[in-house]
């Protein structure tokens, strides 16, 4: 063992950069093995594609491909007669080469499969792909994400950012919300209260994470705030990394009405003054309702000097007791997709 008297006072310094430079390498290597094993997936594909079409060969090259690449690389997966599959659709679904080499060779294979199975626009797969590169979605995640429809609900929510932020918070605090949201982890019947929504989504915090988006740290439930001797408590409070402020959130188990915004403005002013570092960029308040209407939001955020954003949110209604010990649950459907992803993973 080194004898830490005779170390010198930087060394620790020094042993941190260099095992974060290492880190670093490692990553890189992970992504340059992928980037080279899509391109590889996308030639083969395209050479595929290219001899069928223009000497004729018949469906069932990809069967003797499939037999004579795995005797001759018995080592390498993905050269089954399904992988083939996908090779060459993944050519005839990209041509460019050089798109494919700056965008979705960078995200893992398994995720170009399930941008090709789940999409058909090209527009809305280049879109989770670089979202997949952005937020560094598992595969899991992005099926998810694609499923609930997040390009057609990402910057839909009603604000009034563009009047109350600076312009490059503005538009990056438009891009991050969503309207509706997608609760659809947890179910609750229709009189449900307010308090059972907000213990639901802390039960299920991490689900309510990856539902808001990465970059939400959450602070709280019924944060407590002073003013003037009188308590008020906010429900959900949070910090976003790249904003660099608070978000305030209130949740409605209703439809809006002109008075929440009222009371945000009151909550965002209160968590400036009291919580905000001088370094903080404005705190933002978002207002998640049941349902609401257009004309009545702009109106009442017309006036207000805050940053306010209006959204819906979706959840899953409890089903009747009469059905609910016919449907498979949770921890059932996770080991069915596991059990799916080994069958795949043997396949290639």
């Amino acid at each position: 063992m080194a004898d830490n008297l005779s170390i010198p006072e930087d060394y620790y310094d020094f042993l941190r950069e260099l095992k974060g430079r290492i880190l670093q390498a490692q990553v890189q290597a992970v992504i340059s093995v992928n980037r080279e094993l899509v391109l590889l997936y996308w030639q083969i594909g395209r050479d595929v594609l290219t001899l069928q079409q223009q000497r004729e060969w018949g469906a069932k090259i990809i069967d003797n491909l499939a037999a004579d690449l795995q005797k001759a690389f018995p080592e390498m997966k993905g050269f089954s007669h399904r992988n083939l599959k996908y090779m060459r659709t993944f050519a005839g679904t990209y041509p460019d080469e050089q798109f494919v080499q700056e965008v979705l060779a960078q995200i893992p294979w398994y995720h170009n499969i399930a941008l090709m199975e789940k999409l058909k626009s090209s527009e809305e797969r280049l879109w989770y792909a670089r979202q997949t590169l952005e937020q560094g979605w598992s595969r899991n995640v992005l099926v998810h994400q694609m499923e609930s429809g997040l390009y057609r609900r990402q910057g839909k929510a009603d604000t009034n950012f563009s009047r109350t932020l600076p312009d490059a918070q503005s538009e990056l605090a438009q891009q991050l919300l969503k309207d509706p949201y997608n609760f659809d982890f947890i179910s609750l019947g229709k009189e449900a209260q307010k308090r059972e929504l907000e213990n639901a989504l802390i039960e299920r915090i991490r689900d309510f994470l990856v539902e808001l988006g990465v970059g939400f740290a959450f602070v709280g439930s019924q944060y407590h705030l002073e003013v003037e001797g009188e308590d008020f408590y906010i429900d959900l409070l949070f910090y976003h990394l790249r904003l660099r402020c608070f978000v305030v959130i209130d949740l409605k188990v209703e439809v809006f009405k002109p008075e929440f915004s009222g009371k945000m403005s009151f909550y965002v002013s209160a968590v400036d003054d009291l919580l905000k570092h001088r370094d903080d960029m404005p705190t933002i308040g978002i207002i998640l309702c049941k349902n609401k209407k257009q004309k009545i939001v702009e109106y009442a955020l017309g006036d207000m000097n805050k940053p306010i954003g209006v959204s819906t949110y979706q959840l899953r209604e409890a089903l009747p007791e009469q059905l609910q010990g016919s449907l498979p649950t949770v921890e059932q459907l996770e080991a069915d997709l596991e059990a799916v992803e080994i069958e795949i993973d043997e396949e290639s």
